[in-house]
């Protein structure tokens, strides 16, 4: 044997018989610095810190949300409540006793459900099998989200309204952006909301992982952006007729953090640890939040959140925040406003501690060695009356042992005037002449080095200087980094390709021509995509200012078979809710067992429908239809809730084109139940072949799930994806194999996979 495979031998004899993942080295959950540093601060109650300690070695229970702005969410709630409850309450795992998944007390409506499941018995067990696919697949197709409880807090505190301009600073990977696009869409029938959620971060990679999560709700009032949250571009949209400031109503600010509050499920921490983690990052988080209030309109609300414990990330921010704002913020009292959330109040007296021990009490006891790593802000304000006007016990600190959840820290801010700091030149100078001692006037602007109130660059109105015209210096060109982007193009009123659309679907005179866009200048338009008036708006005043990755819901997609029909394009299942209300033909009414037929069946014959579907069906041209179903109040068996299924009429039969983890949701709704085993079998013993599966060119049949356009590296069922070609259409998204959508072949080397352009 050679002396290289001898550590891999003795590495596979230390896992035989001791379960998969035995060979590696348990983290030991205990930190002694942690300890002391909390055990110091007194964040937690007296008595209480044996029990806290213990919690933050338990494992995280896993915990759900339903989306709560879809019509179907009732449905699903009925559907985990009457089966998928009922079947793993009382069952053993483990020697674990399975408890009944019980509703957070706090979650509006019942709409967010925890269980003492931790994921990594959810994934491993064959006893919930049936549950663990019930749950990724309603995951896939948006109608749940597995999310941390303490994550859902803060969209909960902003209170967004369907017309609310929100902007949400450090967003990925998108499950709290996912929560207020759905708050948006409260009422389903609005298809187009006034607001919009502009979700960003700083991140190129982790921005493709937000569209993923972004996409699965199908909203057409969602942009993802890619910039430094700290510097993030002002941005400016027309508002009768002249170009104005956009400010926004609602701004979640999740700042990055130590992440001491997620011990019990990244264990990492445990050893990695250090009170030098929050002074390093204290000063960027003072940054992104006075980035924010600097954007926030006034009278609007901004939620500072962190998954961090330490006050140093947390109120010492807040205190910050509040004494540079001179009394343009206040913070607000939302304890009335999650009834059922236990959490401590905001502390007002803490101490800064250095990674080897030493503690300062005051900003006068640190040593000028340590100027550079701690600073002022660090510190809670010295004046008695300063720190009561401040109110900090009005933050909301959650502790894991109080509700078994993570640790997290949030406060809602609201702006009260515009920040002192905030300036530009009048309006009355802008095409005037400017005196030398001409004033300024306090208005929003750009965010000022820490203290040092700045005068910002102005609007793109100010930049044109001409003689005798004051006006600021030109701005510096915007460095942009990551993937070059596709550019959003809006077709215009005389688009050639518009009215054989408009023709074959019959739109109605209101439907929103002009907020259709695509992703090329030049060739043959692959998709056309919608996105609501409000993001068009911005889009169109912004190109050169920001960094757009997606926006937008796809619509239609060319089909070349359509052109001889009479249209080339097809409708697509993502935006079929947004275009359906504009839709006055093509549209087939089934019942519920003609939905059963078209999703169990691949092309079923026109005469496998029900009378009344046949009948509808033989006066439809060929081409792309909306399948409707409309519920029923008398038949209670029946979903409760319209569906609509993009599909096609052939010549003698019909297609339903529906990715397939919609499908299996829709088959869920009218009483069909597809369960997979780990070989792919169903549970009827039948080979379920997914949509768009092959087997790739070695015999290796494995189903591909790309999360993002340019997602380079995959981990799937242990292999290792590596993408050296992808086309740049976002449609590869969707794509469930590579070998057939698109034209790619796959080269099996080791267990590394390689995609090359075939």
């Amino acid at each position: 044997m050679g002396r290289k495979n001898r550590p891999r031998q003795r590495a596979q004899q230390n896992r035989d018989g001791r379960g998969w993942g035995a060979g590696y080295s348990e983290i030991i959950k205990e930190n002694k610095l942690f300890e002391h540093y909390y055990t110091e601060l007194k964040i937690v109650p007296e008595g209480e810190f044996e029990e806290f300690m213990q919690a933050m070695r338990e494992p995280l229970p896993a915990t759900m949300r339903i989306t709560g702005y879809k019509s179907h969410a009732k449905e699903i709630l009925h559907t985990l409540k009457e089966k998928y409850f009922k079947e793993v309450q009382d069952l053993e795992v483990d020697g674990q006793k399975i408890e009944a998944p019980q509703p957070l007390s706090w979650y509006p409506d019942e709409l967010a459900w925890h269980t003492n499941l931790s994921r990594k018995i959810l994934r491993k067990s064959p006893l919930l099998e049936k549950f663990h696919q019930f749950l990724v697949s309603e995951t896939e197709s948006g109608n749940i989200s597995r999310q941390e409880a303490v994550s859902m807090i803060p969209p909960l505190l902003m209170k967004i309204e369907p017309q609310h301009k929100i902007l949400d600073m450090c967003a990925a990977p998108g499950s709290k952006t996912a929560q207020l696009i759905e708050m948006l869409h409260s009422d389903m029938d609005i298809p187009f909301p006034e607001g919009f959620v502009i979700a960003n971060d700083v991140d190129n990679k982790r921005c493709y992982l937000l569209v993923h999560q972004a996409k699965r709700l199908n909203s057409p009032c969602i942009m993802v952006v890619n910039h430094d949250a700290s510097s993030i571009p002002r941005l400016y949209f027309d508002q009768d007729g002249k170009k104005d400031i956009l400010f926004y109503d609602r701004i979640l600010c999740d700042v990055p953090c130590s992440g001491d509050g997620t011990m019990r499920k990244n264990i990492d921490v445990w050893k990695k640890w250090t009170t030098s983690n929050s002074l390093q990052l204290h000063g960027l988080q003072i940054r992104i939040a006075v980035r924010g209030v600097e954007q926030l309109a006034v009278g609007g609300r901004m939620v500072y959140s962190t998954c961090s414990l330490n006050p140093i990330e947390d109120e010492a921010v807040i205190a910050a925040l509040l004494e540079k704002s001179e009394g343009a913020l206040e913070l607000a009292d939302a304890s009335a406003d999650l009834p059922g959330l236990k959490y401590m109040p905001g502390i007002t007296s803490w101490k800064v501690m250095t990674k080897d021990g030493q503690w300062f009490s005051d900003w006068s006891e640190v040593p000028k060695s340590r100027h550079t790593q701690i600073r002022p802000t660090m510190f809670p304000p010295t004046d008695p009356e300063k720190l009561a006007s401040m109110k900090l016990e009005r933050c909301m600190r959650i502790l894991p042992h109080h509700q078994n959840t993570g640790g997290f820290f949030v406060a809602v801010l609201v702006k009260k005037a515009p920040m002192p700091w905030n300036r530009r030149y009048p309006k009355e100078l802008q095409m005037g002449e400017c005196p030398a001692d001409a004033p300024v006037e306090a208005v929003e602007g750009e965010s000022p080095a820490e203290g040092n109130p700045s005068v910002p660059d102005t609007p793109d109105l100010l930049e044109v200087k001409k003689d005798d015209v004051c006006g600021p210096p030109p701005p510096k060109k915007m460095k942009l980094f990551g993937f070059k982007e596709d550019p959003f193009v809006f077709l215009t009123e005389d688009d050639p390709i518009f009215p054989p659309v408009q023709a074959f679907y019959d739109l109605s005179p209101d439907f929103p021509k002009l907020n259709v866009l695509t992703r090329t200048h030049e060739g043959k338009k692959r998709h056309l995509y919608m996105v609501s008036k409000e993001l068009r708006n911005v889009l169109l005043n912004n190109s050169e200012r920001m960094k757009v990755i997606n926006t937008g819901v796809k619509i239609w997609s060319r089909n070349t078979d359509g052109e001889q029909f009479g249209c080339a394009f097809r409708l697509a299942q993502e935006g079929v809710y947004t275009l359906c209300p504009y839709i006055r033909a093509r549209i087939l009414n089934i019942s519920v067992e003609d939905v059963k037929v078209l999703l169990t069946q691949e092309n079923p014959f026109l005469s496998k429908l029900g009378d009344d579907a046949h009948n509808q069906a033989k006066k439809l041209g060929m081409g792309s239809i909306v399948l409707r179903y409309l519920p029923d109040p008398k038949d209670l068996n029946a979903p409760q809730c319209p569906i609509d299924l993009c599909g096609w009429r052939g010549k003698t039969s019909i297609r339903a084109f529906v990715p397939r983890n919609e499908r299996l949701h829709y088959l869920r709704m009218v009483g069909v139940e597809v369960f997979r085993d780990k070989q792919g079998k169903r549970n009827d013993g039948s080979t379920e072949i997914p949509e768009g599966s092959a087997e790739d060119a070695e015999g290796l049949s494995q189903e591909f799930i790309l999360i993002s356009d340019h997602c380079h590296n995959y981990k799937h069922d242990g292999f290792f994806f590596s993408v050296e070609f992808i086309q740049s259409d976002d449609d590869l998204e969707t794509t469930k194999l590579f070998p057939i959508l698109c034209a790619i072949y796959i080269r099996r080397s080791a267990n590394r996979l390689t995609l090359t352009k075939k």
